[in-house]
């Protein structure tokens, strides 16, 4: 099976990985394409991290029913620690160079390295009697501003958070506990939590999918930490849960559960989860948008989230089943914030923009927080030529920012900054005249 790895990673045109992958089809090669399901489906992890490379000498070479009984085994959690460990060894001892390091190993780590996706993999099988790689996906939202009609009626508000999109899957089966984020890849870095479910596991009593975010202290040491390999320093982050369905319904890509339904189940584990400091169920406000106190409810939950700087805020319908695909059951909506500013000098731009107004660099006070921000977008081409050819006049002149919140800079410790700062409008005709 390894040559036919070694084929598709010396090949590099889609059509051509395509046409081998078409061939073994057609030959009804069971064995390679089970090699494939282990190595890209996301639900088969084997809870290793490091997998040696063979290095000679070779061995007499490791027949796949004896590794696809390893690869159960290390899948089910009965080999674990020392003893999955040795048992990779004794594989590999017995397997020739390549057979180890271009199959075997490869199916392993879950990276067959040739450029072949579940998504390429599938497209070829498709119509045939070989089945397809399973693919990750989740329930996510549509923009609520492209979607207004579905913003009425009993609904379910959450504030958005600020953080990495995190599935957990509490596997009670094989005692495992694994993270993905929304595209199915896995996280590693956040322990603390997972070493937490795994102790208390036997609480959940059969196989769910926790959906939640992953936050920290800010949204960029958070990503600084997502996918370190080492000097991993995640023990700040909280698993912030809003949703839990069943481990089969979420691999069949919906639950029969409404909404309602599964946040009542949700808060059945909050004994559990009140056990770590690092795992907490999202709170939810249920308003009727049809009513005038639901209205002035909306609007009161909308300011909180700006005022405590939430990315915006989810409204859910409480009758909504689950499904793995994006829904018009969620809708985010971002509250814009404006902010008036001085400029304080200009930028020029590169690429297309050279010659003319790259950004304009701002400063200002709001809400007590001193706050300095390059503003780049929202400028059309002709304010960009006009603005860079009387560039002097516009210092000290006040422009309106749109932006999604205020953020804390990464560069000065008592200054602010402006998450995705649009320019507006200038607030008047002379510098510091405001309209």
């Amino acid at each position: 099976m390894y040559s036919i790895i070694q084929e598709l990673e010396a090949n590099s045109s889609r059509l051509t990985k395509e046409a081998i992958l078409t061939r073994e089809a057609n030959n009804n090669n069971i064995e390679f394409f089970d090699g494939i399901r282990l190595a890209l489906s996301p639900y088969s992890t084997f809870g290793v991290k490091k997998v040696p490379k063979h290095s000679g000498p070779d061995g007499q070479g490791l027949p796949w029913e004896v590794f696809k009984k390893l690869a159960d085994l290390l899948e089910s959690r009965s080999l674990t620690g020392h003893d999955a460990r040795d048992a990779i060894e004794l594989a590999l001892s017995a397997s020739t160079g390549v057979q180890w390091n271009d199959w075997y190993r490869r199916i392993l780590i879950k990276d067959l390295r040739c450029g072949v996706s579940e998504k390429t993999v599938n497209k070829v099988l498709k119509g045939t009697k070989v089945g397809l790689v399973p693919v990750f996906e989740c329930m996510l939202a549509h923009d609520g501003a492209n979607h207004e009609k579905k913003i009425a009626g009993v609904k379910l508000l959450e504030p958005k958070l600020d953080g990495v999109r995190c599935i957990t899957i509490v596997n009670y089966e094989s005692r495992s506990i694994t993270q993905y984020t929304r595209n199915g890849k896995v996280l590693e870095n956040f322990g603390h939590i997972t070493d937490f479910l795994l102790k208390n596991i036997d609480n959940f009593g059969k196989s769910y999918v926790l959906d939640g975010e992953i936050i920290s202290e800010s949204f960029q040491s958070l990503m600084k930490q997502v996918h370190r390999k080492d000097n991993i320093d995640s023990f700040d982050a909280q698993l912030m849960l809003f949703d839990i369905l069943p481990l089969s319904e979420f691999q069949k890509g919906r639950s029969m559960l409404t909404q309602r339904r599964r946040s009542s189940l949700l808060k059945m584990f909050n004994p559990t989860f009140d056990l770590c400091k690092n795992i907490k169920i999202i709170d939810q406000t249920e308003v009727d948008l049809n009513t005038y106190v639901g209205e002035l409810q909306f609007k009161e939950f909308n300011k909180s989230a700006i005022d405590q700087g939430y990315e915006g805020i989810m409204i859910k319908n409480p009758d909504a089943i689950y499904e793995c695909k994006r829904s018009v059951s969620w809708l985010k909506i971002k509250p814009v914030l404006t902010v008036d500013l001085t400029i304080v000098a200009v930028e020029e731009g590169t690429g297309k923009n050279k010659g003319k107004l790259g950004a304009l660099i701002c400063e200002g006070t709001d809400q007590g927080k001193f706050i300095r921000v390059n503003v780049g977008s929202g400028l059309t081409d002709e304010q960009r030529d006009e603005i860079w050819n009387d560039r002097e006049v516009v210092i000290n002149q006040v422009i309106e920012v749109k932006a999604d919140c205020i953020t804390q800079s990464q560069d000065a410790e008592n200054t602010y900054s402006l998450r995705f700062p649009r320019f507006e409008r200038f607030r008047g005709f002379r510098a510091g005249e405001k309209m």
